[in-house]
């Protein structure tokens, strides 16, 4: 026998969260929420803001995904980490609010989305944000997602940053999310008084009382239901046993930018023959399925210091480490409380662009690998530079190889592809070395140990990214928005030729934002919520 609501939204991630709460605040509708993953914002590990080390290869709260290997990755298979609990990758990521430049969005709109240019999505933004900085203008004071600026400890490395960015022509900034994002500045975090802001913490939590809103976890999605060309219900397994659950108005699917467009290809929607060759069949052709796969290509490199005090490799280890922990327990601040990157700086790579087209984020230490395969600070003082082109053009896609709903997917990015990316990536990884060659900043830098000074042409830089880059965690686009061929959703993020059925997470971005894609994938699912509230 199945359930019926008014709404099942499938995923309580970035965007599914949002739309659980929004969907059931009325108390007129009826709304399940269902998810894979079984713990909640009260899991240790995601709580503390340093715990996403813990997170990163951790299968009871990751999907722990991988790419397949190809040239752009100098044949290595890419580890690719998305949140399997209860607010999806926002309860695992590194907790950095950034939401892209408003070129980002009119470029949306000029694609043909109505209603997603800056304009149109800025009250949006406003609206889910509380953060006490910034411009009225552009700045949201009482929304449900604490937003703050990271606290620094390491202020002597962050004031040589910036001189030294001043002295290369990069301003500092007090809000790269306000109205122009150049310029460097202290990273903006779902970080509040040393706790994670997830929008399972954000936005489930305050919900969970209400009668009309059912949350389901450990609850895998397997198909959804069809009725012709109408969605009507969600098939899905809670340990072992299958369920089912019909919606008497529509279905979200919020399962993210790698499961998104598996759960639409195990349910016969995609291109005909990829489906027919696994035995799967086709409700709904639909070739841009699992297409238009974007992400951020990051090589990182690796400066040793000198003074004491301006990493955290001195006390993120040994007896200092326990001092820590006290700090934090305290005050909420110290190495426990660090995002991922406490600074970050966005600028232009030539001359005549008129926005920035590249980023580097500076984490304050060294890392490595433990034998369990979680990261660890290193004995060796230094800092960390992440940097990458901000809106890559390079392409992959994303495809089931199983008609097992068990089965991981085949993603492939297909990294470096383009020209574009390869000058930017190069450009990127100069202006890294160029920012720590600079006095105040050249003063405490003992030398360069990644790349390292043997890698200088072009050539070596891109073949040392190839064999050492990850991504930044940040795949979009393989459900995306438009009216063209290869759209899966149109602008009001209904699924092209089904009835009864919206997609509502990274998945349905056209082109990456510039910057991390937590903001505007929570920005999404308010939007989703606002369009199917108003329809």
């Amino acid at each position: 026998m199945a359930t019926t609501y008014d709404y099942i939204v499938v995923g309580a991630g970035s965007a599914g969260a949002v739309l659980a709460n929004r969907l059931s605040a009325s108390g007129k509708h009826t709304v399940l929420c269902l998810e894979a993953g079984t713990h909640g914002s009260d899991y240790l590990w995601s709580r503390i803001p340093i715990g996403m080390a813990k997170l990163i290869d951790r299968p009871a709260v990751n999907w722990c995904y991988a790419s397949e290997p190809d040239e752009g990755s100098a044949g290595r298979a890419i580890p690719v980490p998305r949140g399997k609990m209860l607010g999806g990758s926002s309860s695992i990521n590194g907790m950095v609010f950034v939401r892209g430049q408003p070129q980002d969005y009119d470029h949306w709109a000029q694609l043909g989305n109505r209603g997603w240019s800056y304009s149109d999505v800025l009250p949006i933004f406003r609206k889910m944000e509380n953060y006490d900085g910034g411009d009225d203008e552009f700045r949201g004071r009482d929304g449900l997602l604490r937003v703050t600026d990271h606290e620094a400890d390491l202020d002597p490395l962050h004031e040589r940053m910036i001189s030294a960015a001043g002295s290369i022509g990069i301003p500092f900034t007090r809000d790269y999310n306000g109205g122009d994002q150049e310029g460097i500045g202290i990273t903006q975090t779902t970080i509040n008084k040393g706790r994670r802001m997830s929008t399972a913490y954000c936005y489930l939590d305050p919900a969970r009382g209400r009668s009309n809103l059912t949350i389901e976890s450990g609850a895998m999605a397997e198909n959804l239901v069809l009725e012709g060309k109408r969605c009507v219900g969600v098939r899905y397994a809670v340990g072992g046993k299958t369920r089912e659950a019909r919606a008497n108005r529509e279905v979200v699917v919020s399962t993210g930018s790698i499961n998104s467009p598996k759960l639409l290809e195990l349910s016969g929607i995609g291109q005909p023959e990829l489906l027919r060759d696994l035995g799967i069949e086709v409700a709904h052709e639909l070739p841009g399925v699992g297409m238009n796969l974007r992400d951020h290509f990051a090589p990182r490199i690796r400066f040793e210091v000198t003074e004491a005090g301006a990493s955290y490799n001195d006390n993120g280890r040994g007896w200092r480490l326990g001092m820590q922990a006290l700090k934090y327990a305290l005050t909420g601040r110290g190495f426990f409380s660090l995002p991922a990157g406490s600074i970050r700086m966005y600028f232009k790579t030539r001359e005549g662009l008129e926005s920035p087209d590249a980023t580097i984020s500076i984490t304050p230490f060294l890392f490595e690998a433990s034998p369990d395969g979680a990261l660890k600070v290193a004995k060796k003082r230094g800092v960390t530079a992440i940097a990458s082109v901000l809106r890559s053009e390079s392409i992959g896609d994303i495809h089931i190889k199983s008609a097992d709903p068990a089965a991981p997917p085949a993603i492939r990015f297909n990294f470096l592809s383009t020209r574009y990316d390869q000058d930017g990536t190069v450009a990127a990884v100069r202006k890294a070395r160029e920012l720590f060659s600079t006095g105040p900043l050249a003063d405490i830098v003992a030398g360069e140990i990644t790349p390292g000074p043997s890698i200088e042409s072009d050539a070596e830089i891109l073949e040392w990214t190839r064999q050492n880059a990850e991504t930044t965690y940040h795949p979009v686009g393989t459900c995306k928005m438009g009216s063209d061929p290869m759209a899966v959703v149109d602008d009001t993020l209904k699924v092209h030729g089904i009835e009864g059925l919206r997609v509502a997470d990274a998945s349905i971005m056209p082109t990456l934002t510039s910057g991390n894609t937590n903001a505007p994938s929570i920005m999404i699912g308010e939007k989703c919520a606002e369009m199917m509230l108003a329809s």
